[in-house]
């Protein structure tokens, strides 16, 4: 299946149905009157968060949503049957954005959680709602309400804890490939990767998180060059971000230095906020360095770099690392989790027993 992330979309709300000016007039019975029911309401468009879907392809090929107009009021006393409301399925992560302005509208991250994102019409009135002492023959009627039409821009921004980010032939996708069930193609030429791949990392029993591969950034992804810029969005819901860096390339004219520093910069021209998130430097392809030469290569590469942050070093293709790195992120994910928990008022009487209660499982 296609991945498609970006989508327009032209949402069209049912109207709703005109009042109808009727009488009653039956033989034999004395007391008639105005008995014209008032219209259906036009029908809503919804949205439902679905967490079997991970692409907006559906909505490639099928822009336009239009739901059913409610129908006309009717004599004697009945009202018009409101139209059909229409429900538009989304993957979870999807920002709802009005095309024209460019305000975000909404935004699915909760599994099952249905949003109206386009209101019917509301019926018109009949006759028989301007009846009164004074009027007792009204042939007032009005019109149904137009429903809601819009233009919306749908964006996904997949849900993740950790995202993977670096050069192509970085080695992010053998990574994910080694630690969580995500099978991405894996080749010996750069950008294999065209879109997001996602994968749950097992670390023991109840204790997983979600990572996040994209393509490859290259030195000028933030004004477009390359694939990498289409799909960085993909990384500013993240928890976490892994900075993968090719320690050992094939071309020794390559400085991984220079390339690590330029996705550095690139995520500072693109977003000041992904640039700021938690960053962990992991060097990859340690195997093929040799290991006399490795420790002094890994401190001269970290104060080229003047960082200061975490670093391991692994090997994706024999697993080497890759536990202790998955073990590491989950134990920091953990602790961010506990961190965000409301603190809860204990009674002083009970106090001494608190560090007794188990803490809650993420």
């Amino acid at each position: 299946m296609k991945f498609v992330d970006e989508a327009l979309i032209d949402v069209i709300a049912g109207d709703g149905g005109n009042g109808c000016v009727s009488f009653r007039h039956e033989k034999y019975k004395e007391f008639g009157g105005p008995n014209g029911g008032d219209g259906g309401r036009g029908g809503h468009v919804y949205a439902v968060a679905d967490p079997s879907l991970n692409t907006l392809v559906d909505f490639r090929f099928s822009r336009r949503h239009e739901a059913r107009k409610g129908q006309h009021g009717l004599g004697s006393d009945m009202f018009g049957a409101a139209g059909d409301d229409i429900t538009l399925k989304m993957p979870v992560g999807s920002v709802i954005t009005d095309a024209e302005t460019g305000d975000v509208l909404y935004e699915m991250l909760v599994p099952g959680e249905k949003i109206m994102i386009a209101k019917g019409g509301d019926g018109g009135f009949g006759n028989m709602r301007f009846k009164s002492s004074i009027n007792r023959a009204p042939r007032q009627k009005t019109p149904g309400w137009p429903g809601e039409r819009k233009n919306l821009k749908l964006e996904l921004k997949v849900l993740a804890d950790v995202g993977l980010l670096g050069m192509p032939n970085a080695g992010k996708s053998t990574l994910i490939t080694a630690i969580s069930n995500a099978r991405p193609k894996i080749a010996d030429y750069p950008f294999t990767t065209l879109h997001p791949n996602l994968g749950v990392v097992r670390v023991g029993p109840e204790q997983s998180f979600v990572v996040a591969d994209i393509p490859g950034l290259i030195e000028g992804a933030s004004e477009g060059a390359g694939l990498g810029h289409q799909f960085l969005r993909h990384l500013q819901r993240t928890r976490l971000l892994l900075h993968m860096v090719d320690f050992a390339p094939f071309d020794d004219n390559v400085d991984p230095v220079a390339q690590a520093k330029a996705i550095v910069g690139e995520l500072k021209k693109y977003d000041q906020a992904l640039f700021e998130k938690p960053r962990w430097l992991v060097l990859n392809k340690i195997d093929m360095v040799d290991a006399d030469e490795r420790v002094a290569q890994v401190k001269e590469f970290v104060r080229r770099m003047r960082y200061k942050g975490p670093v391991f070093e692994i090997s994706a293709l024999t697993h080497d690392g890759c536990d202790a790195l998955s073990k590491a992120i989950y134990k920091y994910l953990h602790a961010q989790h506990l961190s965000t928990l409301a603190p809860v008022d204990v009674d002083p009487r009970f106090a001494g027993t608190a560090a007794d209660v188990p803490s809650t499982p993420m």
